[in-house]
């Protein structure tokens, strides 16, 4: 590590985790783009607008070399996104920006251009439907765009004038024919999903005089016009030639089932090809080899009651034939890739010779960079090494031309992401200059694990605050990610621990059955019984950790979100130990949730009816005695809002502590009409953060700290 990953101590001991406003304003980086020749690095930075409601982004360049500051290079007040390098070194990105040579257009998301001579940015292209991802050709000028058409336009004039139409007679109706019809916090339709070549546009009228910084004309050549929603949640990769397309693609299936197969475009005739499509399974691209013959695949099979899912890593050979001509069955050319890694692989990047292939993968409690060597061996026969030894996550894996290095962002539960460069030699990890410093807390952090009554590990992370001692145990919050498959091995700014850390409170963050990171069947022994192995997990942990003489095991609560919350519920009926719960975005009635999420076809895969009964938290709402905090937004289409909604009715109407004669209740319910599975505004942060300690301290401290004044209580 470099001297500049030293956690610098505060001079005082207020930190912007004892202040939600200095919490909300802290720069949050995302995103990495690196240029052909490796020397420009740009990532996008989110800080918060001068009224505090809104987070706006900007494009930041890096020194790949960690000599040089960060530097802002773009500025508006509708902030910039998606940029990626295009093989002449300019730099695209999307933009709802005002286009200062059309200051009276209607502002939509469009492309914009940076010269890689540097100068102003300018817009390349616009369009009424605005357009959405970029991809580029890493050594072709080839440029290609995402965007959404009116099903049925028939060209770019046609889907306007349509979109004009509906604007003007207010018209919001869709008309379904298919399923799903919502996705997260999205209404499905009436536009879809298409990929757009960006293509050289008609040449000027002869005699007309152009200025010698005139931008060149560009245009959209559909390459998908007949992709229906096949390209609704899609993976999409191109070659390093730009002569092929490779992308997920959903194929609608009887009984309102879909699943994901694997085509191949191609560039030049917009042909699809179906590469890979196997009753059972889903497919999606990783990276193209550098000589473009290879294609890393991912699959994951399809849940069952009985059976957790599989993800695997695969290498497919792609050049038999061009994505328009009739090839050789698919199945035949996929070959496993480190066959029997017991990991949940992310194929990330290959390096420039072709001779291995960058990976992420939960690991206890991390999310390491793993190199899979190819040179010399067979892929099902690879061995993933572990690059980089820290207990942080990385993302957003990127290769320098030479091969030497990766960049990537990485984070933890002691810093947000950071841009940083990993030596693939050494595994060394340099983080590189940022636009703004770790933000300082007060605390510690530990890992902790117990061992379950069957005999399983279960692992997590413990913060206390930094006072914490026998002499001052902190009273306790048991923290319960969603997911179900996942990890706490990275920063949130949703759920930050050190928030809650500042106002005294130790947070236990355990990974039980069901958790990524751990291996198959870490996973599968919670499958189908989530109210079994993984509350018995979490109740071992908690009861390891209140064995702690910095722990005061008669002040704790229980809080999750998502599938979190279904737990939370689920101890809410199953034990009264905890003083307070916090429930947010949480199953309630498995019965009902099952065929009103936006993704039932899933969901219905994974239990049986007699199992979600099995399951329910619902059933057991006669028994609850705790003090519960719902908390849901209305726009929630992954946990409808029903559920919510029941919840409240009948923890007042059924549970122990009942609203009783006057209307009264220790319960809470914290409603956003305009908030989804995941509270984003700024303003209703501080308010959900505000109304959570509010609560807390309430039910664990006997302290009446108010309700933030914004909710006008």
């Amino acid at each position: 590590m470099s001297s500049t990953d030293t956690q610098t101590p505060a001079e005082h001991p207020e930190t912007p985790f004892h202040d939600l406003d200095h919490y909300l304003a802290i720069p949050r980086v995302g995103g990495l783009a690196l240029s052909p020749d490796g020397r420009r690095l740009v990532t996008t930075v989110a800080t918060l607008n001068d009224k505090g409601t809104e987070y706006r982004t900007a494009l930041w360049e890096l020194d790949p070399a960690g000599k040089k500051q960060a530097r802002r290079i773009t500025r508006s007040a509708k902030g910039e996104a998606g940029a990626v390098f295009a093989a002449d070194g300019s730099l695209y990105f999307t933009s709802a920006r005002p286009d200062p040579e059309s200051p009276d257009a209607e502002p939509v998301n469009a492309l914009w251009v940076l010269p890689a001579d540097g100068g102003e940015a300018r817009v390349a292209l616009s369009r009424a439907g605005g357009v959405g991802g970029l991809l580029a050709a890493k050594e072709a000028d080839a440029l290609f765009v995402t965007a959404t058409v009116l099903a049925g336009s028939t060209d770019e004039d046609n889907d306007e004038e349509r979109r004009k139409d509906r604007k003007d007679n207010k018209v919001a109706a869709i008309l379904h024919s298919g399923y799903p019809v919502r996705y997260w916090d999205a209404d499905l339709g009436p536009a879809q999903p298409r990929l757009f070549a960006v293509e050289p546009g008609a040449e000027p009228e002869p005699g007309k005089p152009v200025t010698v910084d005139a931008v060149p004309p560009v245009k959209l050549r559909n390459l998908t016009p007949d992709a229906g929603n096949g390209l609704r949640e899609a993976d999409t990769v191109v070659s390093p030639d730009g002569k092929t397309i490779y992308s997920s693609f959903t194929r609608p299936l009887a009984s309102a089932d879909s699943r994901t197969m694997l085509v191949a475009i191609d560039v030049a005739t917009g042909t699809r090809r179906v590469l890979l499509d196997t009753e059972g399974m889903s497919y999606f691209p990783g990276p193209v080899s550098p000589d473009g013959r290879t294609l890393v695949v991912l699959s994951e099979s399809d849940t069952t009651p009985e059976q957790a899912p599989r993800i695997a890593l695969h290498l497919l050979d792609v050049s038999g034939s061009s994505a328009g001509e009739e090839g050789a069955d698919g199945e035949a050319r996929l070959a496993p890739l480190a066959e029997g890694w017991d990991r949940w692989p992310h194929p990330a990047a290959w390096l420039p010779d072709g001779s291995a292939v960058l990976v992420t993968a939960d690991e206890d409690g991390a999310s390491p960079v793993f190199r899979i060597d190819l040179a010399g061996a067979a892929g099902r026969d690879a061995a993933p090494v572990r690059l980089t030894a820290d207990a942080a996550a990385y993302t957003d894996i990127t290769v320098s031309p030479d091969g030497r290095y990766a960049y990537a962002l990485r984070s933890s539960y002691e810093f947000p992401a950071e841009a940083v460069r990993i030596d693939l030699a050494s595994g060394d990890v340099t983080r590189l200059p940022a636009p703004a410093e770790r933000p300082v807390y007060r605390g510690r952090l530990e890992r902790v694990e117990t061992t379950s009554a069957g005999g399983d590990r279960v692992p997590g992370y413990l913060a206390l605050p930094e006072d914490a001692s026998a002499g001052n145990p902190a009273p306790l919050l048991l923290w319960i990610h969603g997911g179900p498959l996942g990890s706490w091995n990275a920063w949130t700014w949703r759920w930050n621990p050190w928030l809650l850390v500042a106002r005294g409170y130790a947070v236990l963050l355990p990974d039980p059955a069901l958790s990524t990171g751990y291996g198959q069947d870490h996973i599968q022994r919670g499958w189908g019984e989530w109210g079994k192995a993984p509350f018995l997990d979490l109740m071992a942990i908690t009861d390891a950790v209140e064995q702690r003489p910095d722990i005061d095991e008669t002040r704790t609560a229980a809080m999750g979100g998502s599938f979190g919350g279904y737990m939370a519920n689920w101890v809410a009926g199953h034990t009264d130990r905890f003083k307070a719960i916090v429930t947010h975005a949480s199953l309630w009635a498995l019965d009902q949730f099952g065929p009103t999420t936006d993704s039932a076809q899933y969901w219905l895969k994974e239990m049986t009816a007699e199992m979600a009964a099995e399951n329910s938290p619902h059933l057991h709402v006669e028994k609850i005695r705790t003090p519960m905090l719902v908390i849901h937004g209305d726009k929630d289409y992954r946990v409808p809002i029903g559920e919510g909604l029941r919840l409240w009715y009948e923890l007042l109407s059924k549970s122990q502590l009942a609203a009783d004669e006057n209307g009264e209740t220790d319960h809470r319910f914290l409603y956003f009409p305009d908030e989804n599975h995941w509270i984003l505004q700024p303003q209703h942060a501080k308010v959900w953060y505000g109304v959570v300690e509010h609560f807390l301290a309430r039910n664990l401290l006997d302290k009446d700290i108010p309700v933030p004044d914004a909710l006008g209580l």
